[in-house]
């Protein structure tokens, strides 16, 4: 029957009821079949269907469509409390307004937080909208799922991008990335605000987890891969972001100026975003700060000659949170809010998410149209995009979801593969006297702030935008949880919850595990000028080294903080923020169920003063101590409870013209006793560039699995555009193209020498 009722709502252009949801709708004609209006006509081109409707719309319909309002305003008092839903703010939304969007912020949750709950609240809002918008025009609705459905009580919560970034392993973001598209859909939503493509190069920025690497190559094809797993199915958009340079704000502070040099910006920040388009990606979320003293999301550079001229980028242009209203109130770029929407329009904006007030945004941008400062064209233009977004998303033919299957396709789902995920995030930066893995029928101490908390396991946007609030509840495993669930045969497992009971407890055992990091939260709360980890956890280390017994750091951190006496542990193990299955992660490694064989995406620094910090610092001449590139641990570090070799490196010819591609192949074996996946960096050298470049540069990578014992020759097909620079002087003012010359491609300690024509 609801198949029948669907062919039916897709021939008249309306939905059919969901009896599982109690919703109906009116099948109100639309005409004869006859004369069906092209736009409801879904075996029409997509492009006629938006010519169609768009010739149909009023002025205030399409600035309606470049709108996006926080669900908090349509419900409770309004404005930020749950309850029930409200007729005199719907009214004024989309009845008023005409509001083509809606999205979920951190936090924004139905009442009852289930998916089921989520699915209800997405579908009552969804048919509000349809039934009170003149040419039944569907809402898009936005979420940041940005490890899992992070928002939905019960939904899997995947390892932060941080963690992801390193298992330097593409097909498993593009799984991630699929199951979170997945389980996104069935509650509703068909945006997801996610991945992340910034540069995690400076750990005092409150957002570096939600970066995949230090590395633009690393960086962009982790992005450009989770973008091909999320919007595989057709059905949720997902978005590049925070484009441009958002990651390395002047003074580590969130949403402040970033000042780099054209050179910078265009050959090291703005190719991962490029990647995640040329993967497909069908919206871009405009960073927040500003970049050079321009304000991102008023700057046509950015929004119009790099996104739409350079990049051939076709999709919609959204603002993040209240960023039009900046323009005037932080930026002061224009005196009212009127010139700061032509200003963000006129850059290249197409939809300004602005959660207050719809109402304020439309009725200033259709002053400015009406005043000349925004021209018609440019609303055509921006309306046609979003109105492309719908279709594409099949939303005028399927509006609704089933929410009675909601809670079955979200809740324990994909378990196995959260948990592979956070087994390949953990990199084991130290192993004194292999001390891990951990034999069987050993006493162990689990002790440190972090050890039975999964708060700071799942980080900042878990359930909250800052993070879980006390009640909210997520599948998982905490790390004292997954070591006593896992312990193998004759091992017991005790907690301390002070400094005193865990050393006392560990004089008695056999190890301590000592689980240290930081508390969740996001953006600007996050940010910390002092990333390190504090007097208390350092000395808790101490006390437990003084015992004489083997110490292993389990560290659950966003960032890499600045480790002291933390680093004299006998193990160091990097978990970050791993969530719902990391305490069991954890487990597999310390018991050597699984082979920890990560490496890091970012630099792990020494001290807070080496920040910013990345493996890519340009040469100088000074040669005082640290003032190159010195950190803890490098990028590309991490140990395994097996050892690895590059034994050979060939190149497929040994010489290309700059626009080719090298054929790249590494000889690698596994030269212990257990198996394990080898991570292949393979790096870029230029003996001599008139120009600076980094020591080494990485051109590509692979992630091969080996048995103990066994060797592989790994080819990588490694496109020379990589290599690009902006030649010309300091201004920056030469063409990006790849210099001619000598060259040297680089894997483990081999060498091959390339020249490019």
């Amino acid at each position: 029957m609801r198949n029948l009722l669907r062919t039916k709502a897709a021939r008249i252009g309306l939905a059919a009821a969901l009896t599982a949801t109690g919703l109906t709708m009116t099948a109100a004609s639309a005409g004869a079949q006859s004369s069906q209006p092209t736009y409801l006509n879904q075996h029409a081109r997509t492009d006629a269907r938006v010519a169609d409707l768009l010739k149909r719309m009023t002025l205030e319909e399409k600035v309606g469509q470049m709108t996006q309002i926080a669900v908090a305003r349509l419900r409770g008092d309004c404005e930020w409390t749950n309850g029930d839903w409200r007729a005199d703010c719907l009214k004024a939304v989309f009845d008023d307004a005409k509001t083509g969007s809606i999205l979920s912020g951190g936090g924004m949750t139905p009442p009852s937080n289930t998916p089921k709950a989520w699915a209800e609240m997405v579908n009552y809002v969804q048919k509000y909208a349809i039934e009170h918008s003149r040419l039944r025009i569907p809402i898009i609705y936005g979420v940041d799922a940005v490890h899992g459905h992070n928002n939905v009580s019960g939904a899997t919560i995947f390892p932060h991008q941080i963690g992801l970034g390193s298992s330097w392993d593409d097909a498993l973001v593009r799984d991630v990335g699929a199951a979170t598209s997945k389980v996104v859909k069935a509650t509703g939503p068909t945006w997801n605000f996610a991945p992340v493509s910034d540069l995690a190069r400076d750990a005092r920025w409150g957002r570096y987890y939600e970066a995949f690497s230090e590395d633009p190559v690393l960086a962009g094809s982790l992005a450009g891969s989770t973008v091909k797993g999320m919007e595989a199915t057709g059905q949720v958009a997902s978005t590049v972001k925070h484009f441009g340079g958002y990651s390395e704000p002047f003074n580590g502070h969130d949403r402040t100026n970033t000042d780099v040099s054209m050179r910078y910006l265009q050959d090291t920040l703005l190719p991962p975003y490029k990647a995640q388009v040329d993967a497909g990606a069908d919206t871009l979320m405009a960073n927040s700060g500003a970049v050079n003293g321009i304000p991102a999301h008023a700057s046509k550079y950015l929004l119009t000659d790099v996104v739409r001229k350079q990049w051939g980028f076709k999709g919609v242009v959204i603002t993040d949170w209240r960023d039009v209203k900046a323009l005037e109130e932080s930026y002061h770029i224009a005196g009212d809010y009127k010139h700061a929407i032509a200003a963000s329009v006129n850059a290249g904006v197409d939809m300004a998410m602005e959660p207050y007030s719809a109402k304020e945004f439309t009725d200033g941008l259709l002053a400015a149209v009406r005043e000349g400062l925004v021209p018609r064209k440019r609303i055509d233009e921006a309306t046609s995009r979003i109105l492309r977004l719908k279709f594409e998303r099949g939303l005028f033919e399927r509006p609704y979801v089933d929410a009675a299957k909601a809670d079955g396709i979200v809740l324990n789902s994909d378990t196995a593969l959260a948990r592979k995920a956070a087994a390949e995030s953990l990199v084991l930066l130290r192993n004194q006297g292999g001390a891990l893995p951990l034999a069987a029928g050993k006493k162990i101490v689990v002790t440190g702030e972090s050890a039975d908390s999964l708060p700071n396991q799942m980080g900042g946007w878990t359930i909250g935008w800052q993070g879980m609030a006390d009640g909210d509840k997520v599948p998982g495993q905490t790390v004292l949880a997954g070591l006593r669930a896992g312990a193998p045969s004759g091992t017991t497992v005790e907690h301390a919850t002070t400094k005193d009971d865990a050393v006392d407890k560990t004089e008695d055992a056999d190890a301590a595990v000592v689980v240290v990091g930081e508390k969740p939260g996001a953006e600007g709360t996050n940010d910390k000028e002092v990333p390190a980890f504090t007097a208390e956890q350092q000395d808790l280390v101490a006390a437990l080294k003084a015992t004489g017994k083997p110490v292993i750091a389990v560290l659950i951190t966003g960032r890499p903080l600045v480790l002291g006496k933390v680093n004299d542990a006998d193990a160091v193990l990097a978990a970050w923020l791993p969530g719902s299955e990391g305490g069991n992660a954890v487990a597999d490694a310390v018991y050597g169920k699984t082979n920890p064989t990560g490496v890091l995406p970012v630099s792990w620094p020494k001290s807070v003063g080496d920040m910013p910090m990345y493996y890519q610092q340009l040469p100088g001449t000074n040669a005082g101590e640290s003032s190159g590139y010195d950190p803890q641990y490098a990028f590309g570090h991490g140990l395994s409870y097996t050892g690895f070799a590059v034994q050979g490196l060939t190149l497929g010819s040994a010489s290309t013209s700059r626009n080719g591609m090298v054929k790249v192949s590494v000889r690698v074996a596994n030269t212990g006793a257990r198996d394990g996946d080898m991570i292949v960096p393979v790096y870029a050298a230029q003996p001599v560039s008139r120009v600076l470049v980094p020591p080494k540069r990485l051109a590509g990578y692979a992630r091969v699995p080996l048995k103990a014992g066994e060797a592989k020759t790994v080819t990588l097909s490694v496109p020379l555009s990589r290599l690009a620079l902006t030649a010309g002087d300091v201004n920056g003012a030469g063409d990006r193209t790849v210099l001619p010359g000598a060259y040297k491609i680089l894997a483990g300690d081999k060498a091959a020498d390339l020249t490019v024509r």
